[in-house]
């Protein structure tokens, strides 16, 4: 019938849908930027680290997070739309299998070209990405190493770009480095927030869960706060970029008294979240052609 999917461009969709295509940027391009800005240049490892770190990694990290997490996720009023899909069950296998075989071919490649160090850093943020979901680990359901492994996901590519490269860990590097990862898991334990009705239910541990919605949302804001001081380390232009930090911090502000119970009104705030960071992406760009410049 004309109005039935074909199982081959459903099971696609599907896929693509738990790779969460609006998150791809957000770990291909902090690989990218700290590969180029590193002195790397325009190689076989920039163009194979980017297109592992834009699709695959994210089918890795998202999608093993869909299979386990499907029984919460189908007490989550926000699943089903750029924010995460229900997985039917009938494609975990599929999702599982699809995200070793896409992966596998990079993960190899990358060892290979790369050095000790950056091997070493590909495989703690391979099994970040593992750990944080798959039974037996589920690193999300400890708190606030749940924030830690999150910020994992998205600050190993900037580290193994720069390990890649052989870049030379000046105190600038350390500074924006640390901001990041500090800014990762005040973004973390913020997105937290709004489930924590919907976790306690299924009996899942968050920061968020153990420290409640109002306590949370203040570390959020502190952590975003202390990744701002840290990033006028960085010297001049780089330390404009401690002003980017100021509308997450503005942000968490609404849900700072927030209540548990009014827990899922901070899914506004995500929204808006999700929006910021392609704004600061652009900005940070705009940062980094003025200080490819300035060098």
């Amino acid at each position: 019938m004309s109005g039935e999917r074909h199982p081959v461009s459903e099971g696609l969709r599907n896929l693509i849908g738990s790779s969460r295509p609006v998150s791809w940027i957000n770990t291909a391009y902090p690989f990218a930027a700290a590969y180029i800005m590193a002195g790397g240049g325009m190689t076989a490892e920039l163009v194979i680290g980017t297109l592992w770190f834009l699709i695959p990694y994210n089918l890795l990290m998202y999608g093993v997070n869909d299979v386990f997490d499907y029984e919460s996720d189908l007490r989550n009023p926000r699943k089903g739309g750029i924010e995460g899909v229900v997985l039917s069950k009938r494609w975990h296998r599929l999702t599982i299998i699809a995200a070793i075989v896409t992966n596998l071919p990079f993960i190899i490649a990358l060892a290979i070209m790369g050095n000790a160090l950056s091997t070493v850093v590909l495989g703690i943020s391979v099994f970040a990405v593992i750990a944080y979901s798959a039974r037996g680990l589920r690193f999300k359901e400890k708190p606030v190493l749940d924030s830690a492994t999150s910020a994992t996901h998205f600050v190993s590519p900037a580290v193994f770009g720069l390990a890649l490269v052989g870049a030379d860990w000046s105190a600038a590097i350390i500074c924006a480095l640390v901001a990041f990862f500090l800014w990762g898991m005040a973004s973390q334990a913020f997105g937290a927030i709004q489930d924590i009705q919907a976790d306690r239910e299924a009996e899942i541990s968050s920061v968020a869960t153990w420290l409640g919605a109002r306590a949370t949302a203040r570390a959020a804001a502190a952590g975003y706060s202390i990744a701002g001081l840290l990033l006028l380390g960085t010297g001049w232009p780089g330390a404009l970029s401690a002003l980017l930090v100021l509308p997450y911090v503005a942000n968490t502000i609404p849900y700072l008294n927030l209540s548990d119970e009014q827990c899922e009104e901070a899914n506004r705030g995500w929204r808006r979240f999700i929006w910021l960071n392609l704004l600061s992406g652009f900005l940070v760009t705009q940062l980094f052609i003025w200080i490819a410049y300035a060098s």
